[in-house]
């Protein structure tokens, strides 16, 4: 077949999935190392059985519900290429909201600190567009780090380092930050189930599971964060849809100041951020 009737298969073959027609695409240009020009501008191009053997082998994971940021192991996050696997989280349009947020506060110098950390694509990403920064990268998963350290790498961002502990317990005693951002588990245990296949099976739970209200993680992270943040120093956090006022309420009853909840293009909260008070 060519390569336009080889789309056209695979289109059917996720017809039952949302996106069926950008995924048939990105498969489909990963199999026979092309782009988006060859299926405008030359539908007619032959597909070898090599080619063919290797998109059909990625639409039964597709179809299996298998995300497509998995299966090519790449994912574009604030217009950087990260690597993924299924050890981390899948950079996605919510992430990029908070750290675009968080990039309006920061100067040139900053050190910062990403708590749950992940594949780094929020570090990595305040570090690539700021000038003069350094951060530090959190996680409980050993696999999430060995991610994050090939990003840090790929990018060629030298300024990052990434260190294994339970959120603050990767710290050294004393270090202070300007700056500490995160995006942790927010998912209220019992609603993991109800997610879409590709989120509850695919992902890592551990980056999900925020406990019987999902605010497990929030609390723990601002209990922790006078000791870890300058004085003046803000806060960010990732937060899911509806929990807005119940973030707000928990960094205001921490202390901080000039709180404030940012809806996200959807018109869903999704950041809240505040300030340590100067002493």
């Amino acid at each position: 077949m060519n390569y336009r009737e080889t789309y056209d298969a695979g289109r059917a073959l996720l017809s039952l999935l949302e996106d069926a027609d950008l995924d048939a695409r990105l498969l489909l240009e990963a199999a026979c190392g092309t782009d988006l020009q060859t299926l405008l501008a030359h539908p007619e191009r032959e597909v070898t059985a090599e080619e063919d053997a290797r998109y059909r082998e990625m639409l039964a994971r597709r179809a299996a519900r298998e995300p497509v940021a998995y299966i090519l192991g790449q994912q574009e996050f604030m217009g950087l290429p990260f690597f993924v696997t299924p050890d981390v989280l899948i950079p996605n349009q919510d992430t990029e909201f908070v750290t675009e947020e968080a990039m309006r506060h920061v100067h040139d110098g900053m050190r910062i600190l990403d708590l749950c950390t992940g594949s780094g694509c929020i570090l990595l990403s305040l570090l690539h567009y700021a000038n003069g920064c350094t951060g530090l990268g959190t996680d409980l998963s050993e696999a999430a780090l060995k991610v994050a350290a090939r990003n840090a790498e790929q990018l060629d961002i030298p300024g990052a380092s990434f260190a294994r502990g339970d959120l603050y317990d990767a710290v050294d005693p004393g270090e202070k930050f300007d700056l500490i951002i995160s995006n942790p588990p927010y998912i209220p245990s019992e609603t993991i189930e109800t997610l879409e296949p590709e989120v509850r099976s695919a992902e890592p739970h551990m980056a999900l599971d925020g406990g019987e209200d999902g605010l497990l993680f929030y609390r723990r992270i601002l209990a922790g964060a006078p000791q870890y943040l300058k004085p003046g120093g803000q806060l960010f956090f990732e937060i899911g849809y509806d929990e807005g006022q119940a973030v707000c309420g928990l960094m205001q009853e921490a202390g901080f100041t000039d709180v404030t909840c940012e809806k996200d293009f959807g018109g869903n909260d999704r950041v809240v951020s505040g300030t340590l008070p100067l002493l």
